[in-house]
């Protein structure tokens, strides 16, 4: 049996959804974990299952375990952070701070912001390499990516982090968020604004179109075998099925309304999406799950062919808070017994 959680930021209800999956099919909302003000992004967790989110409202992350279900802390960082990224290592987090045009570096021993890098304007999500030397910034509201040299932080020198280049997109695009592709070789960009997903060459920073041709592109995932790029479109329902070495669209997916956030779980080939609409959008005539918001829509992306239009795909619905933006997935199954207790131990003691 797995012993997989997923957790759902979900903004209106400034709360955490987290739902267990034990297999295929097995599915249940366990706890909503109250959290700050709007709470934005992805959890972001490090190996033992400290998790991190953005309260935009508030100036603040609030820290999370991910054993107790419980919030630990809120730490101090700019105004309006709403994009964050985990350096390989678990010492260090960087927050992107839409309203102070920065991003701020969270030490993660100490728990406290140590530092603050000048952005654009507006700097939402954001990728980091798997060697923990390079961070990848969406400027949302200057249409660029800005690409920075992190390798300082494997000296604990913050101040040292520099901007090595602006990859533009094209101004009026809003890049939202991105994600590196398994190879680490092309970063893949979601435009809000632009009927086109943006694609990085990692190494010479040249870029490429792939034309959706439609608006409000929120998130990005890959397939398991890296061979396939999933993008929601928010605006149409729909998760677009992008070739990574052709960069051609083979396939579009009809999900839940208003699609933001987007995770596959590597296990079972199973895609998670949230559907932030609030209200119903479906489309007619377009095979849509009759689905409503406030829900993740489960993809079965192994019950139909992903490289051609041809099949059905397997869908479920689960329901977690208001507004769902994000959602991560975190194995329990990588913890220890002993350090599983030690947590929930921990977290009764402190209640």
């Amino acid at each position: 049996m797995r012993n997989i959680q997923f957790f759902s930021t979900d903004t209106d209800d400034g709360v955490v959804s987290v739902v267990a999956k034990t297999g295929p099919g097995e599915h249940r909302r366990v706890a909503q974990i109250p959290v700050g003000n709007a709470p934005r992004g992805g959890v972001k967790f490090t190996r033992d299952g400290r998790g991190f989110v953005c309260n935009t409202s508030q100036n603040t992350i609030s820290e999370i375990d991910a054993v107790a279900l419980t919030e630990v802390r809120r730490i101090e960082v700019g105004h309006g952070p709403r994009g964050q990224g985990m350096v390989p290592g678990d010492r260090y987090l960087l927050v992107s701070n839409s309203g102070s045009n920065s991003i701020s570096v969270v030490d993660l021993e100490l728990n406290t912001e140590i530092h603050q890098i000048p952005t654009g304007r507006d700097p939402r999500h954001m990728g980091i390499s798997a060697d923990g030397r390079t961070a990848w910034v969406c400027v949302w509201g200057e249409g660029y990516i800005s690409k920075l040299n992190i390798s300082a932080l494997g000296s604990d020198n913050p101040a040292g982090i520099t901007e090595i280049s602006r990859i533009p997109v094209d101004r009026e695009a809003h890049p939202y968020s991105l994600a590196i592709d398994p190879s680490g070789r092309k970063v893949f960009v979601a435009n809000t604004q632009a009927t086109f997903v943006t694609v990085i060459d990692a190494q010479t920073d040249q870029t490429q179109r792939v034309d959706v041709g439609f608006i409000g592109g929120r998130a990005v995932a890959f397939t398991p075998d890296g061979r396939h790029a999933l993008v929601t479109v928010e605006s149409i329902s729909r998760v677009y099925v992008i070739d990574v070495n052709t960069l051609r669209v083979v396939r579009h997916v009809p999900v839940g309304p208003g699609p933001r956030g987007l995770v596959v779980d590597p296990g079972d080939d199973t895609a998670y999406i949230t559907n932030f609409a609030r209200a119903n959008m479906m489309h007619s005539g377009d095979n849509h799950p009759l689905y409503g918001p406030n829900s993740l829509t489960m993809v079965d992306l192994s019950s139909a062919p992903l490289d051609r239009d041809e099949g059905t795909f397997t869908y479920e619905e689960v329901h977690v808070g208001y507004g769902p933006c994000s959602v991560v997935m975190f194995d329990l199954d990588t913890l220890s017994a002993e350090e599983r207790a030690r947590r929930v131990e921990h977290a009764s003691t402190e209640a």
